[in-house]
């Protein structure tokens, strides 16, 4: 990708975007994955290059190839031409574009790759880090390691999360809800791994019915977990909200990386359904709603999180004053540093944007990624 130069432009008004382009990768996992719900065996990333100027900005996603058809087909030509500077006009005119399609799922991950990369490519036009351009309220931002997947067996599971603990991250999340039977088992393995002082978050992906995750938070709060994320299904706000209510006192309910707009956002804080609501800039509609949502949990006096990729989160959660932390998802963190170079790593617990680098401060190791091209 190309830098730009060390003169500082005086012009950035009126710079066309000549070309989008886009590519599918399909990443296997390193061991078999599952939740309470899903199980998985390889990531798709949907990689998005935009040139203006003689510059380029990456945006990606994790989604289905479906992403990539829709990007090709519907959203390169409303992006092509528009005025590089002009983000929220491109962002306005891609959901304009496909509203017979609808927001939610595929659509919404397409906008949500393109808008990070018209936020990279104006930061690096402007030769600035991204982080400096959206105007920065935090140095770094706490991470909590997160894997602890149903499929891990217990040595494995004590392992992933103690050598985070043990690398300064002070917080890590696991997986549960596949074996309902096993799961304070392992809830209580992973709190002997990681000792009393780090704490622990649990997360069901919705696998539980209201009844078994009230009685199973009473049981987690025994071991020292402070956060339940989705005990039911986001869909269920009314289930999220009584859990909430009845649940044990100094344990978090989280929900929220499924939402694919602000409406989604703004239903799910008007029913009390959360302590803390988690956004996913590769899903929501990218670093232009992730801000919005950030607003819509400041005006409540809510703590938001940032779910998954934790390369693209970091300078947009830098941003924000009402950050909790982001999730420095194992699938993620481990496809970042294998295809973008400059990808941060965790120091003291936390993460960093590198000034140093205008932009996002990545550049997509392409030759790398080649051997995962779909």
């Amino acid at each position: 990708m190309r830098q730009p130069t060390m003169s500082r432009r005086s012009d950035h008004t009126g710079v066309p975007i000549d070309a989008l382009e886009v590519r599918a990768y399909q990443v296997p996992t390193d061991a078999p994955e599952s939740d309470g719900t899903y199980e998985w065996r390889a990531t798709t990333l949907v990689v998005v290059e935009i040139t203006a100027g003689g510059i380029s900005g990456l945006g990606y996603t994790c989604a289905d190839t479906a992403t990539a058809t829709l990007l090709r087909d519907m959203l390169a030509h409303v992006v092509r031409g528009r005025d590089a500077m002009n983000v929220a006009g491109a962002w306005s005119a891609m959901v304009a574009a496909i509203r017979n399609l609808g927001r939610p799922g595929i659509a919404s991950m397409a906008i949500s790759a393109v808008d990070t990369a018209l936020w990279d490519l104006k930061a690096r036009l402007l030769e600035l880090p991204l982080v400096t351009l959206l105007g920065a309220v935090h140095d770094a931002v706490a991470v909590y390691g997160s894997g602890g997947f149903t499929s891990y067996t217990i040595e494995q599971l004590q392992e992933q999360l103690a050598g985070w603990v043990a690398s300064g991250i002070a917080r890590v999340k696991m997986k549960i809800g596949r074996d309902r039977s096993a799961d304070s088992h392992r809830v209580r393995a992973a709190r002997q791994a990681i000792g009393n002082e780090a704490e622990l978050f649990v997360d069901a992906n919705g696998a539980y019915s209201r009844k078994e995750a009230l009685g199973s938070a009473r049981v987690f709060a025994t071991l020292g977990v402070t956060w339940f994320e989705e005990p039911v299904s986001s869909d269920d706000l009314e289930g999220l909200r009584l859990i909430r209510d009845l649940g044990p006192a100094g344990m978090d309910i989280a929900a929220g990386e499924y939402g694919y707009d602000l409406f989604y956002f703004r239903r799910m804080l008007e029913a009390g359904a959360v302590d803390v609501l988690q956004a996913d800039v590769t899903r929501c509609g990218g670093i232009t709603e992730f801000l919005r949502v950030g607003a819509l949990c400041q005006a409540r006096s809510l703590p938001l999180s940032a779910h998954c990729a934790p390369t693209l989160h970091v300078h947009v959660a830098c941003a924000l004053p009402n950050i909790r932390h982001l999730e420095y998802f194992h699938d993620h963190d481990r496809i970042e540093h294998m295809l973008f170079d400059g990808a941060p790593v965790p120091r003291g617990g936390k993460l960093s944007p590198d000034l140093s680098r205008p932009g996002l401060g990545i550049e997509f190791k392409r030759k790398d990624a080649q051997r995962y091209a779909i």
